[in-house]
């Protein structure tokens, strides 16, 4: 369990504020800042109201101070019960070395209605017994979503603390990718924008972050390794990134990807490559700095699918023809050469229900989960059909140019309604309880059946027994904004 730490003087003063102090006063049946750390007096009054009113306040307060207090405050609370921002690094090498397995690690994108939807997701962790199981967000997400970072971390931990589940928070960035376009034009703008990113996330508790730049991987080389070679070594060079500013206690689980969802399969031969390259970069960059870099824990693949899956004219989705020969002979292929988790599979979650019980069938380390639940939230009945109408509308008028001149408007909709979850996320908040209940019911149900189906039940004691909380507490309001400074070692040559 994670321990508190004194507030500093900066931050006494944002606790001293007058909205802080009434924020404060509205939650003092729970808790209460005294000896120098945030302590939970009632954890009733916690889960029954007061973590609701930190997480609100920590989304959507206009003051910086007031939203930043609440987050920070939301974090304590959780460390005080037991849920604290963790590394799977150390249960992903434990699976690499053959101590561990026999399950599938869900990686959930919670984009829609994030409490809610953290809240299903937590109840069925929490009656199935599951610990392994990560709550993540993209680059592209984080954008469409107005989800930053740390006010991520903030619900995800809120949610858990709602519904009563304790364990390390593996919270996840997924596919911090670099922009192939923009790269080509201009590498070093890019490249500074993923390091911000890796920067903004590792401080506000994102202690696993998946690498993507299989972007770059360039098919009209004529050898394999040419192929990879970019690819490669910018994995390395973001890893060594990544390493300098993990904190103290902290091995940041960081995947690498070997080719983009949704092209060609992957092979034994690209995974060799890529990683025969990558370890070569990151020893390099190891010498020259005299540092003992660990490398990545996991190895993303194609072996079928795409994100979203393929939309038919009537919007209903294609069956999907997924590879699990690739996926087993390249997840032992990782694990017994290079000491890996083993692959990764993406783009899954409109895959048919009987397939996912093959997943740890064949050893997947872990498996990315998204679109189904978003489209569980727009196409249930307690969503209102006023408002599910006016988020089409705004898709409608916001992204006409994102419409191909194939497109039904079925198939339109369905590729753009995700990018009006930012703009509606308030009043999706703000449905009534019953509707939002309603819905919750629906997520868990989905969540429950793929942690059945991917072996995670029971858990927690797996990774209770590998993985290691960092002990000490996470720094107050005063340093949860960060700012896109120049960075002082500029991996990006």
């Amino acid at each position: 369990m994670a321990e508190t730490v004194a507030p500093s003087a900066e931050d006494q003063a944002i606790l001293a504020r007058a909205d802080v102090s009434a924020l404060l006063d509205s939650v003092s049946d729970a808790m209460r800042i005294a000896d120098g750390g945030v302590h939970v007096v009632d954890d009733a009054a916690l889960r029954a109201s007061a973590i609701d009113e930190l997480v609100r306040v920590g989304v959507f307060a206009e003051d910086e101070d007031l939203r930043d207090a609440a987050r920070w405050l939301v974090g304590e609370v959780g460390a005080a019960v037991g849920i604290a921002p963790a590394s799977i690094h150390e249960l992903y090498l434990a699976r690499g070395q053959g101590k561990a397995g026999g399950f599938t690690v869900p990686a959930m994108n919670v984009r829609a209605a994030a409490f809610d939807t953290g809240r299903a997701l937590f109840a069925a962790a929490r009656e199935l017994n599951v610990g392994a199981l990560i709550c993540e967000i993209a680059r592209s997400e984080i954008g469409y979503t107005g989800q930053r970072p740390a006010e991520y971390v903030c619900v995800m931990t809120a949610a858990a603390v709602k519904e009563g589940w304790r364990g390390p928070l593996f919270v996840q960035g997924d596919h911090f990718q670099v922009n192939a376009k923009k790269y080509g034009a201009d590498p070093e703008p890019e490249l500074r924008a993923v390091r911000d990113l890796i920067r903004e996330a590792v401080h506000a508790g994102f202690y696993n972050i998946d690498v993507d730049t299989s972007t770059l991987v360039d098919l009209s080389r004529s050898s394999l390794a040419d192929q990879q070679k970019t690819n490669s070594r910018l994995s390395a060079e973001l890893t060594a990134f990544i390493r300098r500013r993990q904190p103290e206690g902290v091995t940041i689980s960081v995947g690498g990807e070997i080719g983009e969802v949704g092209t060609e399969n992957s092979t034994p031969d690209e995974l060799r490559a890529y990683m025969e390259g990558y370890e070569r970069a990151l020893a390099v960059i190891a010498a020259e700095r005299d540092l003992d870099l660990a490398g990545i824990s996991k190895i993303s693949v194609q072996s079928g699918t795409s994100h979203g899956g393929v939309v038919l004219p009537d919007g209903s989705i294609a069956d999907v023809a997924i590879d699990f020969e690739t996926l087993r002979v390249l997840s032992m292929l990782a694990r017994d050469e290079y000491g890996l988790a083993g692959a990764v599979q993406h783009g899954a979650s409109t895959l048919p229900s009987s397939a996912f019980g093959t997943f740890p069938d064949v050893e997947t380390a872990e498996i990315h989960l998204a679109t189904n639940f978003q489209n569980i939230l727009y196409e249930h009945s307690a969503l209102p059909a006023h408002l599910r109408d006016r988020m089409y509308e705004h898709c409608r008028s916001s992204f006409a140019a994102e419409r191909r001149s194939t497109d039904t408007e079925e198939q339109f909709i369905y590729k753009t309604r995700k990018k009006a979850l930012g703009a509606f996320k308030r009043e999706l908040w703000d449905l009534p309880e019953d509707n939002r209940a309603r819905i919750r019911d629906g997520l868990r149900e989905q969540f429950a059946f793929l942690f059945r189906q991917l072996r995670v039940e029971k858990t927690r004691d797996i990774v209770e027994r590998f993985v290691t909380v960092p002990s000490s507490g996470r720094a107050g309001p005063t340093s949860m904004r960060i700012e896109a400074a120049a960075d002082d070692w500029d991996l990006s040559d």
